[in-house]
């Protein structure tokens, strides 16, 4: 495995990914969903950006999960550093598709999924312009 960028710590705990999924702070873009939360406080990591990365079996065998994940990690290693928000969560899920998108379109789905994901926590939406809340 490369070592993760400086900047990046990553998630290891079954209690981490929850943590960041109970937020329901979410993008959903073709070749990845990411999920992001604030760190919670007890979690002594500075200022570095943590990530975990996750691809269930809706994905494929176990070959095709490793691949989507590692090909995640690279993008995140790429993106997160310059653009992740300092004190924040993220995991970033794989899909179905994120194993045939091209690498360049994968990083384009990471870099959308973050501005979209900072323009919610801004108040960018207008009220009432989304039924279903902070998924799509």
């Amino acid at each position: 495995m490369t070592s993760m960028t400086v900047g990046l710590a990553r998630l290891k705990t079954r209690a981490d990914f929850l943590h960041v999924a109970a937020k329901r702070r979410r993008a959903v873009r073709p070749g990845l969903i990411l999920q992001a939360a604030p760190r919670p406080i007890e979690a002594d990591c500075g200022q570095a950006v943590r990530v975990g990365f996750t691809a269930s079996r809706k994905v494929g065998n176990a070959v095709t999960r490793n691949r989507a994940k590692r090909r995640l990690r690279a993008a995140a290693a790429e993106v997160l550093p310059r653009q992740g928000r300092p004190g924040t969560d993220y995991v970033i899920v794989a899909r179905a598709a994120t194993g045939e998108r091209g690498y360049m379109e994968l990083v384009a789905d990471l870099e959308t999924a973050l501005r979209q994901l900072d323009r919610h926590e801004r108040g960018g939406r207008p009220p009432g312009a989304a039924g279903r809340g902070e998924e799509e």
